[in-house]
């Protein structure tokens, strides 16, 4: 193995420079070039064939995209902190009350809709898929889609005693 170690040791500097260009940042190079050495020294006798410093180099961006992933689904200790010192005593029951009742509402405004207005609903707004791509699912235009995503979005906030905000055309922003 003091082949692989020894190519990261040749190769760390120009690793560490191509790493920061990508990155944009010379310590997330730095930690990927740590857990490089730590995986190479895991690896035990295996060796490609084929290229070492490329496979290196590739495995280095692979610790650093790995790193970034699990950056993204930890909390920082001043996040933790924060959500700890929000208890449940800081939740509000008639705010608690008001929700629960405006989401039984919705639910059954949504019942009401015809099935091809929910389903509609559903996929634009929670789904957030494209109008174009639930026209080719509904064999419809994309501009009948928008007809029933409107009366839709109408027959939910007449409901929910809401007015509703056209979000794009003429009058955007204004109350329908």
């Amino acid at each position: 193995m003091a082949g692989m170690r020894g190519l990261l040791l040749e190769h760390y500097e120009a690793f560490r420079r191509r790493l920061r260009r990508r990155l944009g940042s010379d310590d997330l190079a730095l930690d990927a070039l740590q857990e490089t050495w730590l995986r190479v020294e895991r690896m035990g006798a295996a060796q490609p064939q084929r290229n070492p410093v490329a496979y290196l180099f590739r495995m280095a961006v692979n610790a650093a995209s790995d790193q970034r992933a699990a950056q993204g689904r930890v909390l920082s200790a001043v996040e933790v902190d924060a959500l700890m010192d929000e208890g449940v005593d800081h939740l509000d029951p008639a705010a608690v009350a008001f929700d629960q009742a405006q989401f039984a509402a919705l639910a059954a405004a949504l019942d009401e809709l015809p099935a091809r207005q929910r389903a509609i609903l559903i996929a634009a707004r929670i789904d957030q898929q494209p109008i174009d791509a639930i026209a080719h699912q509904h064999g419809v235009s994309s501009r009948m889609i928008g007809k029933d995503l409107k009366k839709a979005l109408q027959h939910c906030a007449g409901r929910l005693e809401r007015p509703l905000v056209q979000r794009f055309g003429p009058g955007a922003g204004k109350p329908s």
